[in-house]
């Protein structure tokens, strides 16, 4: 994607200077030039160009607040004394993946009196002999250099993740602001929860009507059964009655 079409989508209908952090990673630079990055982005604090073809840091706008800058798998291979004007504030750099091959190329590093962390993997420079002790005595400010100090204890948090964590709290706090329905008043999920309740126990009295009926149906059906068996009972007895009153009168014709 060309950079200047990047620079606007990342905008996002802002206005550069209420931009904080700008992701141009693997995007088209116009021999080296980083287009639509201007000196409007005032409030910058993260600037991450990894990738883009960049030859020079020359052609960056000055960004007084810019903390973080990552400049990894480009094509640097000098230039970088105009750091300190640029960036005055810069506290992290990230130049891994780089063309820098010798100490005097990192040398005007010393001038960001704030730089904490400095990275350079795979860059020919590392290979030096005693590469880190003398990178640490030309730019004692260091801290961090390929993320361990002095003593090769690892770097507990970058500025860089810290900075990365607020940002995704911001987010979450959006989100959850967003999920939030502002139409529910307070003690409305009570008065649904009694609403609930009360619906639960009209279904089960229906369900012990309906229950009841069923036993009423049966009991009428007993009823009648035993009307019908007591009717054909005396059904018998009347015939037989009659039966035997037709025997009597039959003996006495005879």
């Amino acid at each position: 994607m060309d950079m200047k079409k990047r620079i606007h989508l990342e905008l996002r209908n802002r206005t550069p200077a209420d931009v904080k952090e700008l992701v141009l990673d693997n995007c088209r630079s116009n021999k080296g030039k980083i287009e639509g990055l201007t000196d409007e982005f005032e409030e910058l604090e993260f600037l991450s160009t990894i990738n883009v073809g960049l030859t020079t840091v020359g052609h960056l706008p000055k960004l007084n607040k810019l903390k973080k800058l990552e400049l990894s798998d480009n094509r640097i291979s000098g230039g970088l004394e105009v750091l300190a004007d640029k960036c005055p504030s810069l506290t992290h750099l990230n130049l891994s993946g780089n063309k820098i091959k010798d100490l005097s190329t990192i040398e005007p590093l010393k001038e960001l009196a704030t730089l904490k962390s400095l990275d350079l993997f795979n860059c020919e420079v590392t290979n030096l002999n005693e590469y880190r002790d003398n990178v640490f005595k030309l730019l004692p400010q260091l801290t961090y250099l390929d993320g361990y100090d002095k003593d090769d204890k690892e770097a507990p948090d970058s500025d860089a993740e810290v900075y990365a964590e607020g940002l995704d709290d911001d987010d979450d706090e959006d989100d959850d602001e967003e999920e939030y329905d502002v139409d529910t008043v307070p003690g409305d999920e009570e008065e649904e929860g009694e609403d609930d309740e009360e619906e639960n126990e009209e279904e089960e009295d229906d369900d012990l009507s309906g229950e009841e009926e069923e036993d009423d149906d049966v009991n009428d059906k007993e009823a009648d059964d035993d009307e019908e068996g007591e009717e054909a009972e005396q059904g018998q007895k009347r015939k037989r009655e009659l039966d035997e009153e037709g025997e009597e009168d039959e003996d006495e014709d005879d």
